[in-house]
Formats: C-alpha cells, sequence, structure tokens
C-alpha cells in the first residue's frame, strides 16, 4: 500500500491485505452515528409493525380460526404460528432496509465507499461494516419481537432461546446478499425491484398459513425463497418441533452468506478500485 502524490491511498498486488484492513468496526461506527443522529425515529417506527400483523391477525383473525395443526401431528394456537414467521421477516426487514436503501445511497450520491476506499480500508471493510451494521437493525427488530412473544406466552418450548441466533443468521442473510444485489443497481427505478421481490415473501412464505395450502408446484418455488427457511427454522424452535431438517435451514443461509459476501467484496474493489 503506497500514498501517491494527490495523497490518495493505492494499494499494490492482490491477497488478503487488499482486500481486508482488519478496521470494519469504523465503517460500523460511522453508519451508527449516522443513523443515531437523523435515523432514529425511522429504526423505530419498525418495531411496532410486526405487533400491530400480531395483534390484528394473530388475535383478531386467530379467534376465528383457532388452533391450526403444526405439520408434525399437533395444534397450536394461530397467534403462535404467526408470531415466529413474523420475528423471521422482522429480521429480514431491517437487514434489508439497512443493505439496500441506505446502501444505494451512500453508493450512488453520498459517494462515501468512494471516500472510505481511498484510506486503509478495504471492500471487505466496507462490506463487512456496512453489512454488520445491518445486522444489528434487523437483531434489533427482532429481539424487541421476541420479548413481545415472550410475555405474551407464544414460546412454546425452551428451544426458543436458540431463536436469538437463529435470528442473527437470518439477518445476516438477508443483509450480505441484500448488499451484493444493491451494488448493480443503478438507479431508483431497479430499487423498486427490491420492495417487489420481498412483498411476495412476506406473503407467501408460510407466514400466515401452512405451506400445504398451495399447490406442489408452488410449494416447490416457496421452498427456494430464503425466507421461507428463515420462518420454518424459528417456528420450529419456537414450538419445540426441532429435528435434523432445521440444519438445512442454517446451512442454507450459510450458503447466503458467504454469496453475498463474495459478490459484495468483488463488486466494491471492482467499482471504486480496478
Amino acid at each position: 500500500m503506497t500514498a501517491t502524490e494527490t495523497g490518495t491511498v493505492t494499494r499494490s498486488g492482490g491477497g488478503v491485505r487488499a482486500l481486508y484492513a482488519g478496521n470494519a468496526r469504523s465503517v460500523m461506527y460511522r453508519g451508527y452515528l449516522a443513523t443515531k443522529s437523523s435515523n432514529a425515529l425511522v429504526v423505530l417506527s419498525g418495531l411496532f409493525e410486526p405487533v400491530f400483523y400480531l395483534l390484528s391477525l394473530g388475535y383478531g383473525l386467530g379467534g376465528f380460526i383457532g388452533d391450526i395443526p403444526d405439520g408434525h401431528g399437533g395444534t397450536i394456537p394461530y397467534a403462535a404460528f404467526i408470531a415466529p414467521a413474523l420475528l423471521a421477516v422482522s429480521a429480514m426487514n431491517g437487514a434489508v432496509y439497512d443493505s439496500t436503501w441506505n446502501v444505494f445511497f451512500k453508493m450512488k450520491f453520498g459517494k462515501l465507499y468512494e471516500g472510505m476506499l481511498a484510506t486503509s480500508l478495504g471492500p471487505l471493510d466496507v462490506a463487512l461494516g456496512e453489512i454488520l451494521l445491518a445486522l444489528v437493525r434487523g437483531a434489533l427488530y427482532a429481539v424487541a419481537f421476541m420479548v413481545v412473544m415472550q410475555v405474551a406466552g407464544l414460546n412454546l418450548a425452551w428451544t426458543a432461546v436458540l431463536a436469538l441466533p437463529a435470528i442473527l443468521l437470518i439477518a445476516f442473510g438477508f443483509a450480505s446478499f441484500g448488499m451484493a444485489v444493491t451494488s448493480y443497481m443503478k438507479t431508483f427505478q431497479q430499487m423498486d425491484w427490491v420492495n417487489f421481490v420481498m412483498l411476495p415473501m412476506f406473503l407467501f412464505s408460510a407466514t400466515f398459513y401452512p405451506l400445504t395450502v398451495y399447490p406442489e408446484p408452488v410449494q416447490w418455488a416457496i421452498q427456494a425463497m430464503p425466507l421461507w427457511h428463515g420462518v420454518e427454522l424459528v417456528r420450529g424452535l419456537t414450538t419445540g418441533v426441532v429435528g435434523p431438517g432445521l440444519l438445512v435451514h442454517v446451512l442454507y443461509y450459510v450458503v447466503m452468506i458467504a454469496i453475498g459476501m463474495v459478490f459484495t467484496t468483488r463488486r466494491l474493489r471492482a467499482l471504486f478500485l480496478d
């Protein structure tokens, strides 16, 4: 790494040092300060959305539906069925918002990453810092809603405590993949595709009714969606229906995180360093 006459920092060679300076926390802290000063109310508003869904659908509509099959031979209250799904949705929403729209503005209009990469920071520092910031937001939403679930008695098994690391995994997956996708976006019109994809996932990923209500070809399509894996993982943990199948959902997110991190790092390097 050498300093040029203009004072910018250039990187010579390749390898890990060209990608990562070990200072992702600086990127994360800068994002935290910016959010604290300008977007605090927007962040707080996201805490209440899943609670409204739970009250209106889980208890309102649930009063007419009653208990429903849990898919493993038992029955659970409707509120206990949709609550873990809303928990997974909370993790997704918080992570996606920070890793898409916020990143898009910083990249295309604020020119923030160009300034960061002109310092000793590498593209992996920037990617990891932004993704961890999105992870924190997703975790904040999910932990707050998990407290609501506990107070309402919707955590039906002791394994619900494992839902906390599960939602962190879900938020990490969506944040890393969301930033990777955003790095290829060029206009606000293209960014609208984020909402276009998230809405069907929210509605159809077995969030409000079992997967079995769909025709089999539709079931296969839904099972390919990342949110469905998150919903099934969290629902299994909060209801106590735990088995080897949950490891498939975990593996899905591990692969999702790896793909997102690799593509984001390569894309930032291609945009601002090559």
